[in-house]
């Protein structure tokens, strides 16, 4: 949510990836990436990362941006449907420092951290229908996310364009470890407060321009509305936050 855009890296990357993971048992592919991103915090500046990106996938591995997952056996449903499954892994860089604003100052640093989880998502001819369930595993904020969303991808030429909508349920630990005001952290301008469990709103939409079969252009942008849990903390001075990315990527 607040973290360095996993979701947008790796929907990137599977996006333009496709295609070759499609024709060939194993795929990689290398490319450099810029993240643009805004997060809800009152007066924090924007952020602009620039990211070095690896695509790794065979029939039972794979590596996308910071998301790896292993490869589970398929349900087959019919000739148009059919179940996947995967475990996944990946680090989650939200949190902050004392110094990213004002709003922070005497308050400990949040911590980002590895999570893990599993997934399914039942992949149909009118739209593809996902969820998984990661938790933190490095114990910093002992959170845990439960994701539903749907996809669909049209494809006209070179340009394939994929919009999704996600709803992201983050449990009271996340919220209020990232979003929460401990008792001796509270100040007058910033009273205590304990976050609750929250539903956040995903909209985005994914754009792929691919010359050849090697090369690729990626833009993802996405917007995320946020639960009332979250909008009502006292270091939270907007209603959404947004990402930005773009990328080139090589295939081999």
């Amino acid at each position: 949510m607040v973290a360095v855009p996993r979701r947008v890296i790796v929907a990137s990357l599977l996006s333009v990836s496709f295609a070759a993971g499609a024709e060939e048992a194993t795929a990689w592919g290398l490319g450099v990436g810029v993240a643009s991103t805004q997060k809800p915090y009152t007066d924090i500046d924007r952020k602009y990362t620039p990211l070095p990106l690896l695509y790794f996938k065979n029939d039972w591995f794979r590596f996308a941006g910071t998301q790896a997952e292993i490869i589970l056996p398929q349900l087959q449903l019919s000739e148009t449907q059919q179940l996947n499954f995967g475990l996944i892994a990946n680090y989650d860089g939200s949190g902050y420092d004392e110094d990213d604003s004002w709003i922070f100052d005497g308050m400990d640093k949040r911590k980002g951290g590895f999570w893990a989880g599993a997934k399914i998502e039942w992949q149909n001819e009118v739209v593809n229908i996902f969820t998984d369930w990661t938790h933190d595993i490095s114990g910093n904020s002992s959170g845990q996310r439960i994701r539903l969303g749907a996809e669909r991808s049209w494809q006209w030429g070179e340009v394939t364009l994929t919009p999704r909508i996600v709803a992201n349920r983050y449990n009271r630990n996340y919220v209020d470890y990232y979003y929460g005001v401990r008792d001796d952290e509270a100040r007058s301008w910033r009273p205590a407060y304990q976050g609750d469990a929250s539903v956040n709103t995903e909209f985005g939409l994914n754009s792929v321009y691919r010359f050849n079969q090697h090369h690729a252009l990626t833009l993802d942008v996405e917007v995320t509305l946020l639960g009332s849990e979250i909008k009502d903390s006292p270091l939270v001075d907007r209603t959404n936050e947004n990402r930005i990315f773009a990328s080139y990527i090589y295939h081999f």
